[in-house]
């Protein structure tokens, strides 16, 4: 079969959406860290409707800041790939034209800084995941002793980190007199704006106090709100999507109906009219990120860990399972109080529909996928919540079990006596902490709690969570997931 190409759009089946547009025309105006299947699926769907649309000045150069995969699978394509928008049994194919440069950050730095520093780069977005920050999370500090930061400070004009980058194009931009892009965080961390303004602006101070006051006060980091559930793609969607397309595409991404993007409108130097294609701009993004946070993410993670544990490889598998159907009533339940939604979204209606998405049994969405890197998800994800019921003397039981949930897949053997293929940057401190085993949960539990990137200092001390933990992680390693499960709604 044909490799999918520009010369090959032709060949494209006629049910197959394409760029209507000439895409040799299309200038870059934004700079993307983060090569990977959520923005393919997300940002660049939604600029490929402004070129649609008509605009020419918004193309888009992705960078991946590790692995060379996705570029190496995109080049021979021209940065043309399929995205299968998937609804029960409906598939909608759309080919997105709107890449125009691919990069691998660690080949060639200086490439990637000089697209960065370009003039007509008026927006530098990032899907780095929480751990690209290179930051504490329980604090949310820049983590100063990571390797990349130190290898940053040391060596600036060829960074490792996405802070790292930011901070040298920033100082580049600064000495040509160049007005700054806007950087726009598009992951999952609270106030991801601030937090990403506040990160970039302590490097830059690390280099240079003024660069650091300049950033902090000149820079625009709008905080933004993203939501749309993008399994990873498998060679059972790469042959599917071949078929239906007639050409060979390397590397489609698949992604559901449902779209969000929730946009501070502040950008100094312009930005596209993401409008056109559904995207919200509001003057304050925190209602809706706290709630998608919370009800959507948190009870991803949740479900992630004990559905793991109970044998569901998927969320759709997990999510359709009764009991943790109840279970996720009763999460949510627990989180709606802490929560002051933006008007018009009322969290109950909102809780039914995240149901709905997540019995989607057309997305293969991997429990395995959801639950890497728990260590930079938990604090956001499910403390937050839990510092707040405390606080509050509100029920913490199906919060509390998901982070028992945690502890439990983190040691690394499944309840079959299966091995788990753990993935956290926090690998060597988990690794230490659970190398006991399961014979002693409380201790089990103190260890983890223990670790105060995760946890703060805080959590450990309390009088109510501390035993609760240990409390529902003895359950677990009883009685296992869906059982403990089960007496959590009970």
């Amino acid at each position: 079969m044909m490799r999918l190409s520009g010369a090959k759009l032709t060949h494209l089946r006629p049910h197959v959406l394409r760029p209507g547009y000439d895409r040799a025309a299309v200038t870059p105006g934004i700079v993307h860290l983060g090569l990977g299947a959520f923005h393919r699926a997300h940002q660049a769907v939604m600029t490929e409707a402004v070129l649609r649309a008509g605009a020419r000045d918004w193309g888009i150069v992705a960078a991946s800041l590790r692995s060379p995969a996705t570029r190496n699978a995109l080049c021979p394509q021209g940065g043309l790939y399929a995205f299968a928008e998937r609804e029960g049994a409906a598939e909608r194919l759309q080919v997105i034209g709107a890449l125009r440069g691919l990069h691998v950050a660690p080949e060639d730095p200086e490439a990637l800084l000089a697209a960065m520093a370009a003039p007509a780069t008026r927006i530098v977005s990032l899907t780095v995941t929480e751990k690209g920050y290179c930051h504490d999370p329980a604090s949310g500090a820049l983590d100063e002793a990571h390797p990349d930061i130190r290898h940053d400070l040391a060596l600036p004009v060829a960074p490792r980190s996405a802070p790292g980058f930011l901070v040298e194009a920033l100082r580049r931009r600064r000495a040509a007199g160049t007005p700054p892009f806007t950087v726009l965080s598009c992951d999952n961390l609270p106030a991801n704006g601030a937090t990403t303004r506040r990160l970039t602006a302590r490097l830059a101070a690390l280099r240079d106090p003024d660069l650091g006051a300049w950033i902090a006060g000149e820079v625009a980091f709008p905080c933004t709100m993203v939501d749309r559930i993008v399994p990873a793609t498998t060679d059972e969607d790469r042959a599917r999507i071949a078929a239906a397309l007639g050409l060979q595409d390397a590397w489609p991404v698949v992604g559901e109906r449902f779209s969000q993007w929730v946009i501070e409108d502040h950008f100094p130097t312009g930005r596209p009219d993401w409008a056109i294609a559904g995207a919200e701009f509001a003057a304050d993004v925190a209602p809706f990120e706290l709630a998608k946070l919370r009800m959507l993410n948190g009870a991803h993670s949740a479900l992630a860990y004990l559905g793991y544990l109970a044998g569901h490889g998927t969320v759709a598998d997990a999510a359709a399972d009764p009991a943790f159907s109840a279970f996720l009533d009763a999460f949510w339940a627990e989180v709606m109080p802490h929560l002051a939604p933006p008007p018009g979204l009322d969290l109950h209606d909102y809780a039914a529909r995240l149901l709905s998405r997540f019995r989607n049994q057309a997305l293969r969405h991997q429990t395995s996928q959801i639950a890497m890197d728990g260590s930079q998800k938990l604090p956001q994800r499910l403390l937050g919540t839990i510092r707040a019921a405390l606080e509050q003397g509100r029920p913490i039981d199906c919060l509390v079990l998901g982070v028992a949930g945690w502890m439990r897949y983190t040691v690394g053997v499944d309840e079959g006596g299966a091995p788990i293929h753990l993935r956290d940057p926090l690998i060597t401190e988990l690794s230490q902490a659970c190398a006991p085993g399961l014979a002693d949960p409380a201790a089990l539990a103190d260890r983890l709690l223990a670790i105060p990137a995760i946890f703060g200092e805080d959590l450990p001390r309390h009088p109510v969570f501390r035993p609760a933990v240990q409390a529902a992680l003895a359950r677990l390693v009883a009685q296992g997931a869906r059982a403990s499960v089960l007496e959590a709604v009970r």
